[in-house]
């Protein structure tokens, strides 16, 4: 008996750029009404997925990582069976429960608690192992006050928190689950992560697509990346990362939200932007051992008398946190923190402090002195540390390996006792 539970052969997804719907009936429709007015309208082939091979053995926990519009989120589609492949076949062995956006599979409708149950039919489930679940379903969620309310009034965490409850506790063999988690807010967040942990040491088989590369580090013993539709690379997620960061696939040293027309925060406060410069003002990813750093964040402040902290996150590549940077209460007089507008943030890493290596940046900005967070964004930026010079002073001519995220060249003192 096989213990692979996904094989994918030769899998391709084509779409004819320019046709707006993907229903056979509908492009039928469409297609006689333009040869009938005798209209012609040019499609151009886009292959958003192409020869994709892989399997996945049972109890594997995979984590698929590229670029936006790498087709990360359209294999997960595929394997959910939600739209059809062009070409190729694949077959998967067990109960498949997916979670690819918010509120996947829920009725606006219906409550929370009817949803439960519906999804938890669409899952293959009895609804008595839908009861028996359904207690511990909902506190994990913590909608408890709400799970009467039609779905329709759920805020986009509400939704998060409640689907990712049902698809983690239904006992699904295979789990399916793509970047929903930057939605809800952090505590929710660790209490997902943990969950998937004990879903995969239970034996069940995940695929998790993220940007999150601390995440993926964490939780996922093999990765696979996609670039431009196609596989580049599985295997140890170590290994996979540091291509994915080779390639430049990566996060660059700058972000600007407002300039895409991209909405990140919440109705108090949006990030507009983030960078990384060096002392001649230009935006890099790349900084000497013994250059300083300008991290830079701008930000809107909706209301007044927010009384917030901006916080970065530094991770290694091995996702662990190098450390964690908060400016405290903005504005300590009080005179920013309690008047609405537009917002430069600055946070200064001097030279000789960083060890050499690659890094990810997130970024919070949140009630101070509590977890609720406006803004939430993981891996941000991506920063690189060269060390040149080998004889700096924080190497003391040692030319090796010198492992942690941070090298201080601190002050030193020592003198002759005897």
């Amino acid at each position: 008996m096989t213990d692979t539970v996904i094989d994918v052969c030769n899998l391709g997804k084509q779409y004819n750029l320019g046709l707006v719907h993907e229903d056979l009936f509908v492009n039928n429709v469409i297609r006689s009404a333009k040869a009938f007015f005798k209209r012609t309208q040019s499609a151009q082939p886009f292959w958003a997925l192409k020869d994709i091979s892989f399997s996945v053995e049972h109890g594997e926990i995979i984590g698929i990582i590229g670029k936006n519009g790498a087709g990360k989120s359209t294999l997960l589609k595929i394997l959910s069976r939600i739209t059809l492949p062009s070409e190729g076949h694949f077959q998967l062995r067990g109960r498949l429960a997916s979670l690819l956006e918010v509120g996947t599979g829920f009725h606006p409708e219906l409550t929370g608690r009817e949803n439960v149950y519906l999804n938890g039919t669409i899952l293959g489930m009895s609804r008595q192992e839908v009861k028996s679940k359904f207690d511990e379903i909902v506190a994990f969620s913590g909608v408890e006050k709400f799970i009467d309310t039609p779905v329709k009034r759920y805020s986009s965490g509400m939704h998060v928190r409640l689907a990712f409850s049902v698809a983690a506790h239904l006992d699904p063999d295979i789990l399916l689950i793509d970047e929903v988690l930057a939605v809800g807010d952090y505590e929710f967040q660790r209490k997902c992560l943990g969950k998937m942990e004990e879903v995969g040491k239970g034996g069940r088989t995940i695929l998790f697509v993220s940007h999150n590369i601390s995440t993926i580090s964490s939780l996922c013993p093999k990765c696979m990346l996609l670039s431009k539709g196609r596989i580049v690379k599985i295997g140890k997620t170590s290994e996979v990362i540091d291509l994915y960061y080779q390639r430049g696939e990566a996060a660059d040293g700058e972000v600007d939200y407002e300039r895409d027309k991209i909405e990140r925060g919440d109705d108090e406060a949006k990030l507009l932007s983030a960078r990384l410069v060096n002392l001649n003002g230009d935006v890099t990813t790349d900084f000497k051992i013994d250059e300083s750093i300008r991290v830079e964040m701008t930000y809107r402040l909706l209301t007044d008398n927010l009384n917030i902290s901006l916080w970065f996150h530094f991770y290694t590549s091995q996702g662990d946190c190098a450390f964690v940077a908060s400016d405290g209460p903005l504005d300590p007089e009080g005179a920013l923190k309690n008047t609405a507008g537009t917002y430069l943030s600055v946070c200064h890493i001097p030279k000789n402090f960083m060890n050499d290596g690659t890094y990810f940046i997130g970024l919070a900005v949140s009630k101070t002195g509590t977890l609720t967070t406006h803004v939430l964004e993981r891996d941000l930026l991506m920063l690189r540390i060269v060390d040149p010079i080998v004889n700096t002073a924080t190497r003391a001519k040692y030319t090796g390996f010198l492992p942690g995220g941070v090298r201080p060249a601190l002050q030193w003192e020592s003198k002759k006792l005897s």
